[in-house]
């Protein structure tokens, strides 16, 4: 990865594992840009809430513009996904593995597989978060077809130890874990996928302060929940000319998410008077996992027993 400067706390991440090495020609695939609100829903509720869904190389997004009494059911989902609770979230119950959560606060929900309901009990936003494995909602997605070729370039999905006590209802609430100095964000994991809630900001971002950087082998997600953000993308040139693309700098309104494909350069610049952005990663990122800032890694082993926040588990490697 990049540098980063040294007064980012980034600068202190553990190097991961070495990416597999990639032959330079291999295609990068283009960013994903999708504001939810401006296109057709995916979907319609009884009570009128409008769910998208968009999909990155192994997650799907669903988002929903919730209305009350609304029910939103998975039977026999293959594999846990998560509810991502912020300030305007829309107040959930949750029914799944014979427990039941009532979640009125930002919190980061954890389903277990099988089958559940979330009912909506306000009118609100309702973001859940799923593995590419379900063929319905991987299928179903808005940008389906940017996917018909596989990134070679992203690590496969592979799923990271099971959770401590296994799969259950599981929530974490955010007011339990606030953002503190010393750590990035506030940083949950499942088997599946990586969630960072990243603070709101009262203001634009400093443009003299951004964070250029790259990940060999995974996408980021940046989920723009409030404000506006430009994200700023750089694609490396490989041996043939032809493939070679323009920089990007692209103001992008919320709701809205933005799939940025690795190897990419890539910082993402907050422009409104008030914003917030939740980043997601899938498979998990073992950087981040490496530097003692997942909150949840009690629950959530890491994949080596040999990294940090996994080694008091002595869960064996996979």
């Amino acid at each position: 990865m990049t540098m980063y400067a040294k007064d980012d706390i980034r600068s202190t991440l553990a190097a991961p594992a070495p990416a597999a090495t990639v032959d330079p020609a291999t295609p990068i695939k283009r960013s994903q840009w999708i504001e939810f609100l401006t296109l057709e829903p995916s979907e319609v509720a009884p009570n009128g809430s409008r769910t998208w869904f968009a999909r990155a190389a192994n997650l799907v997004v669903a988002y929903t513009d919730a209305k009350a009494g609304d029910v939103f059911s998975r039977t026999a989902q293959p594999d846990e996904y998560a509810v991502l609770m912020y300030s305007a979230s829309a107040p959930v119950r949750v029914e799944a593995g014979g427990e039941t959560a009532e979640v009125d606060e930002e919190a980061f929900v954890v389903v277990p597989p099988g089958d559940s309901t979330l009912e909506v009990r306000r009118d609100g936003t309702l973001i859940r978060l799923f593995s590419a494995v379900a063929d319905d909602l991987r299928v179903g997605s808005l940008n389906a077809a940017a996917y018909d070729e596989p990134d070679q370039r992203a690590a496969p999905l592979e799923p990271w130890p099971e959770p401590v006590g296994g799969f259950r209802l599981r929530v974490y609430r955010l007011a339990d874990t606030p953002i503190v100095e010393g750590r990035f964000g506030r940083i949950f994991r499942t088997t599946n996928l990586m969630v960072n809630f990243l603070a709101e900001e009262p203001g634009p971002r400093n443009e003299r302060k951004l964070s250029p950087h790259h990940h060999d082998d995974f996408e980021q997600i940046s989920l723009a929940v409030k404000g506006s953000f430009v994200h700023h993308i750089r694609y490396p040139w490989g041996p043939d000319s032809t493939q070679w693309r323009e920089d990007e700098h692209r103001e992008i309104a919320t709701p809205s998410i933005c799939v940025i494909p690795p190897p990419t350069t890539h910082t993402t610049q907050g422009v409104g008077a008030h914003q917030q952005l939740l980043d997601i990663f899938s498979p998990p990122r073992e950087d981040f996992s490496l530097s003692g800032w997942v909150l949840n890694a009690d629950d959530y082993p890491a994949r080596h027993a040999t990294d940090v926040d996994g080694a008091a588990h002595g869960e064996a490697t996979t």
